[in-house]
């Protein structure tokens, strides 16, 4: 099986601009900074998390029976697909775009992978006759990567309705850029989100993902887990599933001042995302619509500066993009909002790039 594909680091030589995760690229204060890495490293946490889940409980307004920690979103997905296949699931359906992970937790464990588009008006009525034949997972994201789009209102009453003709769909909610939307507000009507799954995890809006923890927010009511998934994603975890770094992290998330500092982050993020948009359309790329501080992109190319040679020239001058190709979408890249420097520095970089294509043609 071919490795996934993601942002951040790829084993070359140091990235100075990383365009291509999807992490909050606004500096936490020291203060903050401190206060999120203030561990106790000494000693096992508690296996049972009973602490951090009444307090994840309280300010999500849940029980903490609801509350099933994980070490972040990537983990949660794969053991959530586990404790769905250990309970007879066989199908999984999974969005075109989507992060790749989902579609990977499934083949791993040999399950059926269905693939749709969220723009086909028909899939519902072809998940539900696929659901005749035994239950379902669904992955969903909001907002969505790699888009950093948001699903209408239109959509989540579609997906009520397949929920209550389909007792055991399991509908599972990736949240993970909840925290950095920058427009509008979540579509998600609350009576749905309490009938899913939801993937929580932190630490893209705090800039930290090199922590790695988050919880699944299991529905509220036993009646939307029928298959008594719950109990099983807890027995799946191994012992101490969440390190004493990330207990830390999650029991300070919701604090008034890391809160505070994430508003002002957002105002910050959307400024700097509307002049790197500016700025790549004045270059002729055409910039796609998000509500995320990521979006995708379609760059400027011609027959003698191809689109696999935009990528290593600007990797060799330590600027990373995101080949969007692992997600299906053709000569598109993602990219993360930067501060004004790193945008200066790949306008820079393009510009180098297009000279010596120039260069090129001149001498042939």
């Amino acid at each position: 099986m071919a490795a996934l594909q993601h942002g951040g680091p790829d084993g070359g030589e140091p990235i100075v601009w990383d365009f291509s995760s999807n992490a909050n690229a606004v500096p936490l204060p020291v203060a903050c900074r401190a206060l999120l890495l203030d561990a106790d490293r000494s000693r096992y946490p508690d296996p049972h998390y009973a602490k951090l889940r009444e307090h994840l409980a309280h300010e999500t307004h849940t029980s903490p029976s609801s509350i099933v920690p994980t070490a972040g979103t990537s983990e949660g997905i794969r053991r959530l697909t586990l404790a769905a296949h250990v309970k007879g699931v066989r199908q999984v359906w999974v969005p075109d775009p989507a992060y790749a992970d989902y579609a990977a937790a499934a083949r791993a464990l040999s399950l059926d992978v269905q693939v749709f588009r969220l723009d086909q008006a028909d899939w519902p009525q072809r998940l539900s006759a696929a659901y005749a034949s035994g239950p379902v997972l669904l992955w969903l994201c909001e907002p969505c990567n790699p888009t950093g789009g948001s699903l209408p209102l239109s959509f989540w009453s579609s997906l009520a309705t397949l929920m209550r003709a389909c007792p055991q769909l399991i509908v599972a909610l990736d949240r993970a850029y909840e925290p950095l939307r920058l427009e509008g507000v979540d579509p998600v009507p609350a009576h749905l989100s309490a009938s899913c799954w939801q993937c929580w995890s932190p630490n893209k809006a705090l800039g930290l993902t090199g922590m790695r923890a988050g919880w699944l927010q299991t529905p509220l009511a036993a009646s939307n887990d029928p298959l008594m998934l719950r109990e099983t994603m807890l027995n799946l975890a191994p012992s101490w599933v969440l390190s004493a770094e990330g207990v830390n992290l999650l029991m300070h998330w919701h604090d008034a001042v890391i809160q505070r500092w994430l508003t002002d982050a957002r105002h910050t993020l959307n400024g700097w995302k509307q002049a790197q948009q500016d700025t790549l359309a004045a270059f002729g790329w055409t910039p796609q619509p998000s509500c995320t501080p990521f979006f995708l992109a379609r760059p400027s190319l011609d027959e003698a500066h191809g689109f696999d040679a935009l990528l290593s020239g600007l990797r060799g001058r330590g600027i990373k993009l995101r080949d969007a190709g692992s997600f299906g979408l053709h000569a598109h890249v993602r990219l993360r909002v930067l501060q004004p420097r790193a945008q200066q520095e790949l306008m820079a970089a393009l510009t180098s790039l297009t000279i010596d294509v120039q260069r090129t043609r001149h001498r042939a």
